[in-house]
């Protein structure tokens, strides 16, 4: 199961956490944590060269765990980024089920 904690503090983004695989389907088949994984790099990759972001993250590919923080509070641009992923994820998780991708945005 991918487990996905978004992070806020009164209502801001702070960053999030993504961490395992899905196991919906076998290694190089698995579309839950391919889908997973598109939304959440596209939206690193988006936060930097389209928002100018400042963040930290770190990243391990074996067990699936990318954390993000942003060092600063996020903009306008950071802030449409970050809701387009939480939609994306949301409707994965609406379409395949808790079993696979469970979401949770925390108040911190």
């Amino acid at each position: 199961m991918t487990k996905i904690v978004i992070r806020k503090n009164n209502g801001r983004y702070t960053g999030f956490t993504c961490s395992g695989h899905a196991g919906y389907a076998d290694s190089g088949s698995d579309i839950v944590c391919a889908s997973v994984s598109i939304l959440v790099i596209n939206t690193i990759n988006a936060m930097e060269a389209f928002a100018a972001e400042k963040m930290e993250v770190a990243a391990r590919s074996e067990d699936g765990f990318i954390d993000v923080k942003f060092s600063v509070p996020i903009g306008e641009k950071g802030t449409l980024l970050m809701d387009t992923m939480v939609l994306g994820l949301e409707s994965v998780s609406g379409q395949y089920g808790k079993k696979y991708l469970k979401l949770k945005i925390e108040e911190v």
